[in-house]
């Protein structure tokens, strides 16, 4: 079967999935069934909905918590986990100028997925993460908080996005490909963020997600039913490493602890040191094991014992005795040529295989008589071992260490072939050359630990330990990290107890306040431009009267003037003439003709001098001056007990208009708004909209966003981009002459954690990553 033929047959499989017979039950999430919604829920009532076949809810108020339990979010991560292609699917009425999230499938900071709709701004936002592990947020500029019923479907299939809203294809995109390897402990909420932010008002009905990428079909069975292409003609298959959360771990307790016993230092008491049950008083001294050990201020205090050297006499040498710590001179007795001291045996076999059994005493060899027989063996032949310390073989793996030894402090007995040895435990060293007796090392002291900076290393019983200085907090067994009160704002980090760097364009204690670099004179722009601050940064934006010719330059010299008489984009009435001038235009009068002065807007005629508000922007007046329309926004004037607050949120005093901060921390009154993950945060009449922060665009194949920065810039090697513009019709060859396509990645031959990738044309040098 040829590749058109084959490309048919999917076709026709992936349209017979929605259609003809329904959905596969194995690819539909039917979010209301899988919550039992109506079971239980404060703030969410069944209603009357767009159509009698199923069940609708209206989500009203904001002290609701509708999330899954563990065992469906669990189940819904395993049907979406790995996949590329979805749809997510909802029929809703949302409340007028309501900003809320439909539904929302996240793990701590970082959505996978999430579908919301903003009624303060007329945009549905689609928030998921990407492959580069980045937080990825597409804005689609429409309005669904209209009080009015929309069918809503975002299809998903790789890096392409179709936005469908009453069964009209609104919008089609490429983007950068959802990353939906989900770890399972992620959280499922309807209607909302979490349980403090995003709540959507409204009415919702038939909310789904399909594993399928022309779900829409399912709500919209009149559309063109055309098969997807972008996932099956790229044919990725991406190993992703999971992502770890490490938990930080707090230490304050021990802190708290420390100053404490710091404390006792002043009382007058007499300390005293326990030791194997015994108890010493201050100043008293005794040896232990090969350690002399005094009791000072309550704190044993040992160091080794120094052995000098035995001036043995003839006939003696030094050896080790049961419950000494230093050689002693022992007499010695000559068996076969070779020297035994006092205790020590030796068997001997004669001719007849027969065995006899020496032992050394008073200086010379005696025999010693078994008044047992050998036990009998239970291993073959060839697995038993003569000793030459007795008389009796045993078997091989013989366990010397359960008969009695000589390992004393901190040694460990190990079992060799025909014997036993003494070696010391993990983090001690010998005191002598037979490991029997051991110190510990002091891993602090002599700089042989592993902590890093903001901590304090401790030494312990054959380890460490490694402290959080005050103000610091645990990250992992061996380093901290900086806490500071009431937390760094606008994407700061904490550096140090209580200490914010601030990210680039943000000042004060918490990176709370915006520098404003176009006031502070950082900043001179074109004339043709005019400097605007943003939250973190500022761009130079073209004049009334001039656009960008497209080369958009940093400081506006690109602004080139609009010539409004020949775009229309002017408001002469008829009896005047159009002039075009740098940065605007003149309505002129011909000669020997009295004009009004009046203006043209929205067609309508508007006589010179009359004021009016905008039908479409309330807050928006407008003013016709001699054949030209000037509008503004309405000045607010907190002071005046009738301000309109829909126009002037900043003047709007009551409590229920306030907002909480993500951090739980900080509340922002109404109209303030804040930068939060490089997102533009605001609050209106009680209710949190967040959007991407607007950045210049960036005019360049190969991109980067700076660490502690939002916005991307442009680089030159493709190697360093986080992004870049992939051209599918360029290729890179890997080290076995195989064709990858640009964007694709693949485990490097041979090996399990290199990862490479193509990049427009480059083969990336390769990266390695664990493999769990």
């Amino acid at each position: 079967m040829g590749l058109f033929q084959r490309f048919l047959v999917l076709c026709m499989f992936c349209i017979s999935s929605v259609v003809g017979f329904g959905v596969d039950p194995a690819l539909r999430i039917s979010v209301f069934d899988e919550l039992t919604l109506g079971e239980g829920f404060d703030g969410v009532t069944q209603v009357q909905g767009f159509h009698g076949e199923s069940r609708a809810f209206h989500f009203q108020g904001t002290s609701r918590e509708v999330k899954a339990p563990a065992e469906v979010s669990k189940r819904t991560v395993q049907k979406l986990k790995g996949k590329n292609e979805f749809t997510v699917l909802a029929t809703l009425k949302q409340d007028h100028l309501n900003s809320g999230v439909i539904l929302s499938i996240h793990h701590s900071e970082h959505r996978f997925l999430e579908l919301e709709s903003s009624g303060q701004r007329s945009e549905v936002r689609l928030h998921y993460r990407t492959r580069s592990h980045q937080d990825h947020t597409e804005v689609f500029p429409y309005s669904l908080a209209d009080d009015q019923w929309h069918k809503v479907s975002i299809a998903v299939s790789a890096s392409h996005v179709i936005l469908h809203v009453d069964c009209n294809r609104i919008y089609e995109r490429v983007v950068e490909a959802p990353y939906m390897d989900i770890p399972e402990d992620t959280s499922f909420w309807l209607g909302q963020r979490n349980a403090a932010h995003g709540f959507f008002k409204g009415v919702m009905q038939d909310v789904e997600i399909l594993v399928m990428p022309q779900g829409y079909i399912s709500q919209c069975p009149d559309l063109n039913r055309t098969c997807p292409t972008c996932n099956d003609f790229h044919g990725l298959v991406q190993k992703i490493m999971e992502l770890q959360d490490i938990l930080a771990k707090t230490s304050s307790k021990l802190s708290r602890a420390e100053e404490k016993m710091n404390g006792l230092d002043g009382c007058y008491c007499e300390r005293t040191c326990s030791v194997k049950g015994v108890v010493y008083r201050e100043d008293e001294g005794w040896t232990d094991g090969c350690r002399n050990c005094t009791c000072t201020n309550g704190t044993v205090q040992c160091d080794a014992v120094s052995c000098p050297p035995p001036q043995c006499p003839a006939g003696t040498a030094p050896a080790y005795v049961k419950g000494a710590c230093c050689k002693e001179c022992l007499s010695v007795c000559l068996f076969g040529g070779r020297e035994l001291v006092e205790g020590d045996q030796r068997a001997v076999r004669d001719s007849s295989g027969r065995c006899l059994l020496f032992e050394c005493r008073d200086r010379s060899m005696h025999r010693v008589v078994q008044s047992e027989p050998c036990p009998e063996l239970n291993c073959p032949e060839s697995e038993q071992v003569a000793l030459n310390s007795r008389c009796c073989k045993v078997c091989r793996g013989h366990d010397f260490c359960s008969e009695g030894h000589g390992c004393v402090e901190h040694s460990d007995c190990v079992n060799l072939e025909a014997g036993d040895c003494c070696v010391c435990k993990d983090g001690f060293r010998p005191l002598r050359d037979d490991n029997a007796y051991c110190e510990d090392i002091d891993e602090c002291a002599e700089g042989k630990h592993y902590c890093r900076e903001n901590t304090m290393c401790v030494n312990t019983p054959g380890s460490f330990m490694c402290i959080c200085h005050t103000g610091y907090i645990r990250i992992d067994d061996y380093s901290c990290t900086a806490m500071c009160d009431g937390l760094c704002q606008n994407g700061g980090t904490c550096v140090s107890p209580n200490n914010c760097a601030c990210q680039q364009g943000f000042t004060g204690e918490r990176c709370e306040t915006d520098i404003d670099e176009c006031v502070d004179g950082f900043v001179e722009c074109d004339s043709k431009s005019t400097c605007v601050n943003l939250p973190g940064w500022y761009h130079c934006e073209c004049r009334d009267g001039y656009h960008d010719n497209g080369l958009f330059s940093a400081n506006g010299e690109s602004c080139v003037d609009i010539n409004e008489c020949k775009t229309g984009r002017n408001t002469c009435a008829n009896d005047t003439v159009c002039f075009n001038l740098e940065g605007g235009y003149d309505c002129r009068c011909p000669h020997g003709h009295n004009c009004t002065g009046d203006c043209i807007h929205d067609n309508k005629v508007k006589h010179s001098g009359q004021i009016w508000v905008l039908d479409s922007d309330r807050c928006s007046v407008c003013s016709c001056q001699a054949g030209q329309v000037m509008c503004r926004r309405m000045v607010c004037d907190c002071d005046n007990p009738n301000a309109d607050l829909f126009c002037c949120p900043e003047c709007d005093p009551r409590l229920s208009s306030q907002c909480l901060h993500q951090n739980g921390l900080l509340t922002f009154g109404s109209g303030d708004t804040w930068v939060e993950n490089c997102q533009q945060c605001q609050c209106l009449q009680g209710q949190v909209d967040c959007w991407p922060l607007p950045c210049p665009p960036v005019d360049c194949e190969f991109t980067v966003v700076p660490e502690g920065e939002c916005c991307p810039r442009c680089v030159t090697d493709p190697c360093q981009a986080d992004t870049i513009r992939n051209d599918i019709t360029k290729t890179c060859t890997d080290e076995h002459n195989i064709s990858r396509f640009s964007g694709s990645s693949w485990i490097k031959h041979g090996t399990e954690c290199t990862l490479c990738q193509c990049k427009v044309g480059y083969w990336q040098q390769p990266q390695h990553h664990n493999r769990k």
